[in-house]
């Protein structure tokens, strides 16, 4: 198995060429640091270093190691460097926004994590349609956004996924519905139906679904907020489409809710930040904050001309191309 202390002294032996240098800039001795370097050629089975006169020199296997040893230091260094950063954060605010079911079912709890670690930071929440909240991105009104919606193609807005959401129809007790285990769209036509305000992103994506499938529910109201829909379909004045992010306590409403039985009814969860922006570090410990729960964000970048990676790669490290230099 590879050892930290044993790569950091096999990359000073390569850097000096020689035992005796390398010790004495370790402050080891020359016996110490040598049998290092054989217990690490033992572990790798490899010949790292040609013993000459003049000192050592790498083998092949022996560059090879080198390259990936700088690289996992390198690594080692950027990683306590960004958790130093990230401690160190003690003011500054982020403005993020967000469609009403991640406003409310998912922003709640990440804030409230990240306050607890960073307590003099200032997190402003802002509930809005994902156009809205594109232009506030691209006008440096939010820092980040986190939306259901579609954008429009030529939005300058970067865009990375993070969840799928399935969709469901959600009825009240008592509803001719109640007792399906699934249902078709079809079924909706000429029902009861509560939704979306038509300027939602989500309102114009569901009538289009419903019209792609020749259905024409009978809208009576449209509320802004989840949690108002749940509460109307649980008075009995109709049905519902929401996404199963919002129906994780659908017992409490004495709700119902009923896979579609049509494939594909998905939306995805999206952070999204404008293309020529720097996100600032609070943004940064936010994205960090969340990275553990969406791996994704490990992998992000922020756009522009040099490309500046926010979170360390998780990928496999392929040290030629990524670490040199």
């Amino acid at each position: 198995m590879l050892s930290l202390y044993k790569l950091e002294i096999f990359n000073s032996v390569a850097i000096e060429g020689s035992f005796s240098k390398a010790a004495a800039r370790l402050r080891l001795t020359q016996p110490a640091v040598s049998q290092h370097v054989r217990d690490l050629e033992s572990g790798v089975q490899k010949t790292l270093f040609e013993r000459t006169s003049r000192g050592v020199k790498l083998t092949a296997a022996g560059e090879i190691l080198l390259d990936y040893t700088r690289c996992i230091l390198r690594l080692v260094s950027e990683a306590e460097q960004a958790l130093v950063s990230l401690e160190r954060l003690e003011q500054g605010n982020i403005a993020i926004g967000a469609t009403p079911s991640a406003s409310v079912y998912l922003l709640p709890a990440w804030i409230q994590d990240f306050h607890q670690r960073f307590p003099g930071l200032g997190i402003l929440l802002r509930t809005d349609t994902t156009p809205n909240i594109t232009t506030d991105l691209l006008a440096g009104k939010l820092d980040l956004g986190f939306v259901e919606g579609e954008l429009q193609p030529a939005a300058r807005i970067n865009t990375l996924a993070l969840q799928e959401l399935e969709l469901l129809v959600v009825v009240g007790a008592g509803h001719r519905f109640w007792g399906r285990t699934s249902i078709s769209l079809r079924d909706l036509d000429g029902e009861a139906f509560i939704t979306r305000p038509p300027g939602s992103q989500t309102r114009v994506w569901i009538d289009q679904v419903l019209q792609q499938h020749g259905v024409a529910p009978r809208v009576i109201a449209d509320f802004d907020n989840p949690e108002a829909i749940k509460q109307a379909v649980a008075s009995g004045m109709g049905a519902a489409i929401l996404p199963d992010l919002a129906l994780q306590d659908i017992s409490q409403h004495k709700l119902r809710a009923i896979p579609i039985q049509e494939k594909g009814l998905r939306r995805t969860l999206k952070l999204v930040w404008a293309e020529d922006g720097v996100l600032k570090p609070v943004s940064r410990a936010f994205l960090t904050q969340l990275s553990e729960r969406y791996p994704a964000l490990a992998q992000l970048n922020v756009a522009g001309r040099s490309p500046e990676r926010i979170l360390p790669e998780r990928e496999q490290y392929k040290a030629s191309l990524s670490c040199k230099g």
